[in-house]
């Protein structure tokens, strides 16, 4: 049987688990006859057993920081003054002090 994609390639067959499969050498497709996309999931659905849960290696906590990040409630960014413009203190201010 001739490949579908590739045009001057012929199929080779496999036997996979008792399910014949055409496949192409040159393109590496697969292709199925009728009712062997059936007989495959059957297969498989018979061979899965319980999947055992992999115990995850633990997890290293990030790396801290180079700088702290900065903490805005304890420096002078809240301060009312901060960022207004300070004028120099009148003459007449050191009178009626």
């Amino acid at each position: 049987m001739k490949c579908p994609v590739c045009p001057d390639a012929t199929l080779l067959m496999s036997d996979r688990q008792g399910v014949e499969i055409d496949y192409c050498p040159s393109c590496r497709g697969v292709w199925l006859d009728r009712g062997e996309l059936d007989k495959l999931i059957q297969l498989g659905a018979r061979s899965e057993a319980p999947v055992q849960q992999v115990a995850q290696p633990a997890r290293h906590a990030p790396p801290p920081d180079y700088r702290g990040r900065p903490q805005f409630e304890d420096s002078d960014f809240n301060k009312k003054h901060y960022g207004s413009n300070h004028r120099r203190k009148s003459w007449l201010s050191d009178i009626f002090d």
